[in-house]
Parts: structure tokens; C-alpha cells; sequence
């Protein structure tokens, strides 16, 4: 009989035997009967179950005089201290293995501490030498566009346009990389106070409206009456309006519509959300959208471009303002980006 067997049977009917689940093996190994009386046994016990009556081993070869009571409780007691010191030393083992295993987890972690430390150091070494070399070169590009240093043709004022243009997206992307690196080291630092909220969002569509213009996608800013100034950093929340907005109009195909909506959602709350009609994105892929250098499409061919790092900064920016970024999409019907800003009392 198996241990699970024994313990479906009511409380009160529990004995010592019930508790070792190979007593026959044991007895004939023992030698106090063998295999013909131990089949004689379990024959006498099945009959008796049958007969709807409770019959363990031992007492079937008690029932048999097979063994007497002294051999049988000697039997048990042995298979239960066996049990007993099987149970310990898994016990044991169970308690060295996590032991083992939660070091392994400790050193794993801290090695990826330590890359992710890395990683933050070498974006912030490489992008500081970036931008130091870059700064001459938009530099001198605006000096031959001028004129500065001697007259250049249409032609050449056009090439040296489109390198500035290539130069500042250049320089955008540098911008990023060092926000990252100071956000990954906990260094990215908050000048909060009043601020504006719906004069930024006006401010923020307006610049965007050229690029807007360009893929033919509507841009629009729409904002209630009377909203307070919000208590906020202006710099950081302007860099994470124009990356919402970018990336709705970058994500909008020709024809569709972006809105930047400031309303006020309580007595204390501004709502500041951004909604499209672009391509959406699928439920199951939302988390990854917020997963630094990753992009939903990251194949060699893929139709939109970018570092993958704006929603990630984003959302460390509206956390730092003690806030929370929620996204809501679904494939093919647009997404809409929204968080709230606490209100400071008694400004408009």
C-alpha cells in the first residue's frame, strides 16, 4: 500500500503502520517471512477489502499468525526512522542546493550590475566624445551656409542644408544617449516648479507641425479652460512631449491625426495625454516598448527608425515627476500615451 492510500483514510483509524509504504519488502529482507507468505498476505487483504473491511499488511500477517506483534512493531519502528533519516538528509540537500542556488542568483546579479554599470559609463564616455567633435562640425556647417567663409552655390547651400539637417538629428541622438546614461546611474536630476502645462503643449505641437506637415498627418493641441501650472521640470517635460509627439507622427501614416490633450482630471490633477490614429501596437508587445535600444521591428529592413531609447527615457522622466506613463493601443487602431501632473494650487 502507498503512503497517499493511507492517508485517505479517516483520522481515527491511524496507526504507525500506515506510515511506511514497503513494509512486506522490508520483512522479507529481513527474513521474518517470505515472498510465498507475503503473496498469502496481500491475497487475505484484498479479500477483506472487498468485503468492505479495513485490513493494513501487518495486520493481515498478525490475522495469518504469519509474524507476532513484537516482530511487526519492530518493523515499523525500523521503516519509520529510515523514513525519518531519508527525510533529513533531503532536507539537507534541499537546504545546501539553495543555498547553492542563491549564491549562483547573488554572483549573476551583481554581475549584471556591474555590466549594466558599463554600459552606462561607456554610452556617457562615448557620447560626451561625440558631441565635442560634433559641435565643430555643425559650426562650420552654419559658417559655410552663411556665407561666412566665402560665397558657395545653390547647389552647395543645399548639400551643406542637408548636413545640417543630418548634424542636428546627429547631435538629438547624442542628447539621448547622455540622458540615458545619467538616468541609468540614478543621476538624472529634477528642477521642479510651476510650470505652464497648456502653454507647453502649444508650444510643443507648434514645433512639431513642420514634420507633421511633411508626412501629411494633422497635429493638433487640444486643451480646457483654466488650467493650472503644474508642478514640474519645463526641460524635461517639453524632451518627453516632443518624443510623444515624434513618435506619434513618425507611427501615423498620411492622412491620420495626432492630438495632445491637457484637461483637468481632479482638483489636483492635470491629465496630459497623446492620442493618434496610427499603427498601433499589439497587446501582448506593449511592456517591450519601453525596453531600452529595442524596437518592435528590428529587422534589417525595417520602415521606422530610431535608437529605441525614447520611450524608455520617457517614462524614467515622467517616474522622476513621482507620475506613471500609461499606454493604450491596439494593433492597427492607434495608441494614446497619457499621464497626470500634480497641479500646483491657486496658479492659471
Amino acid at each position: 500500500m502507498g503512503f497517499e492510500k493511507y492517508m485517505s483514510l479517516p483520522p481515527q483509524q491511524l496507526t504507525p503502520e500506515m506510515l511506511v509504504s514497503r513494509l512486506g519488502d522490508h520483512l522479507v529482507q529481513q527474513g521474518h517471512i517470505n515472498e510465498d507468505g507475503l503473496k498469502k498476505a496481500l491475497i487475505y487483504q484484498q479479500e477483506q477489502l472487498a468485503l468492505g473491511k479495513t485490513c493494513l499488511l501487518g495486520q493481515a500477517l498478525l490475522d495469518l499468525n504469519l509474524i507476532d506483534r513484537a516482530v511487526l512493531d519492530q518493523a515499523v519502528t525500523e521503516q519509520i526512522i529510515q523514513l525519518r533519516s531519508a527525510l533529513q538528509a533531503a532536507n539537507r540537500n534541499l537546504e545546501r542546493r539553495v543555498q547553492e542556488r542563491t549564491a549562483e542568483l547573488q554572483d549573476a546579479l551583481e554581475r549584471l550590475s556591474e555590466l549594466s554599470q558599463m554600459k552606462a559609463n561607456f554610452v556617457a564616455n562615448i557620447s560626451h566624445e561625440l558631441r565635442t567633435p560634433l559641435t565643430h562640425i555643425i559650426g562650420y556647417l552654419e559658417l559655410l551656409v552663411t556665407g561666412s567663409l566665402g560665397p558657395i552655390t545653390e547647389e552647395q547651400k543645399h548639400a551643406l542644408q542637408v548636413s545640417q539637417r543630418s548634424s542636428d538629428k546627429l547631435g538629438a541622438i547624442i542628447e539621448d544617449l547622455i540622458i540615458f546614461s545619467l538616468a541609468s546611474r540614478g543621476e538624472l536630476t529634477m528642477k521642479l516648479g510651476p510650470v505652464d502645462i497648456a502653454a507647453l503643449a502649444r508650444q510643443t505641437v507648434k514645433a512639431a507641425s513642420e514634420k507633421a506637415e511633411a508626412r501629411a498627418v494633422s497635429v493638433h493641441v487640444i486643451s480646457d479652460e483654466s488650467v493650472p501650472h503644474v508642478q514640474a521640470d519645463p526641460q524635461k517635460i517639453v524632451w518627453a512631449l516632443n518624443q510623444l509627439l515624434d513618435n506619434a507622427i513618425k507611427f501615423t501614416p498620411s492622412g491620420g491625426r495626432v492630438v495632445l490633450n491637457v484637461k483637468i482630471e481632479a482638483s489636483n490633477l492635470v491629465m496630459v495625454s497623446i492620442t493618434d490614429t496610427g499603427i498601433g501596437i499589439p497587446a501582448s508587445r506593449l511592456t517591450e516598448i519601453f525596453e531600452p535600444f529595442h524596437q518592435l521591428d528590428a529587422s534589417s529592413t525595417r520602415r521606422y527608425g530610431g535608437t529605441g531609447l525614447g520611450l524608455s527615457l520617457v517614462r524614467q522622466i515622467i517616474e522622476a515627476h513621482g507620475s506613471i506613463l500609461d499606454v493604450q493601443s491596439n494593433e492597427g487602431r492607434g495608441a494614446t500615451f497619457r499621464f497626470p501632473l500634480l497641479a500646483v494650487t491657486g496658479m492659471k
